[in-house]
């Protein structure tokens, strides 16, 4: 008799409704939802569009009323008279934003290596003269294919070539380099960098006054 009491009531508490525990587990997870499906959500969105609007909608650049792209997404540039951007390896067109990624292509891959090759004797034939060195960044895609900026050293690559094709000077040009290089965070996060984007943005307008 003793042996088979523990079995009975185990199959007593087996068939008792589980009502005891539904009531918490609904209001548990009925407040987990609000607090973190609907009210953290709409804090940040109303918190990130009261204190960084511009941000937060994607860093759009306008001009006269019309969309001329983003902060944060680069853009090919082929012509003389623009500064040329990091190659992008995104498809299946560059810079394509629904798409970022790298050409994924290792250092002894020859594919990569007739890619860059093209893209050094673009640069050359766009500035035959130039004596400077090419610039890794104006060869190599970037890991997210989307980069925007460009060093420097790649910038002042390409002043003569944009100063002659726009009929400035190269101080000219240079000066505006200069106003549109970045400096790193608090001066020791990163490195400088060049927006492209804004950078022709700024010619085209200065020439246009």
């Amino acid at each position: 008799m003793n042996a088979t009491t523990p079995l009975k009531q185990d199959s007593l508490e087996r068939a008792l409704p589980a009502q005891p525990w539904l009531r918490p587990t609904v209001v548990l997870f009925s407040v987990m939802t609000l607090l973190t499906g609907l009210a953290y959500p709409l804090l940040t969105t109303v918190t990130a569009q009261a204190v960084f609007a511009e941000a937060a909608n994607g860093s759009l650049i306008t001009r006269e009323g019309k969309l001329a792209g983003s902060r944060l997404i680069g853009q090919s540039f082929t012509q003389p008279q623009y500064f040329w951007g990091r190659p992008s390896a995104t498809a299946p067109t560059p810079y394509n934003g629904a798409a970022s990624s790298g050409s994924n292509l290792g250092p002894r891959n020859p594919v990569l290596a007739d890619a860059v090759a093209q893209r050094v004797s673009a640069l050359k034939a766009a500035d035959p003269g130039n004596p400077l060195p090419i610039p890794v960044d104006l060869v190599a895609a970037s890991g997210s294919g989307l980069d925007p900026h460009i060093s420097p050293a790649a910038a002042a690559y390409q002043v003569a070539r944009v100063a002659r094709a726009r009929a400035m000077s190269v101080q000219q040009v240079h000066d505006v380099v200069q106003a549109h290089t970045q400096q790193p965070a608090l001066a020791i996060l990163g490195e400088p960098v060049v927006n492209v984007l804004t950078l022709n943005i700024a010619l085209d307008d200065l020439q246009n006054k």
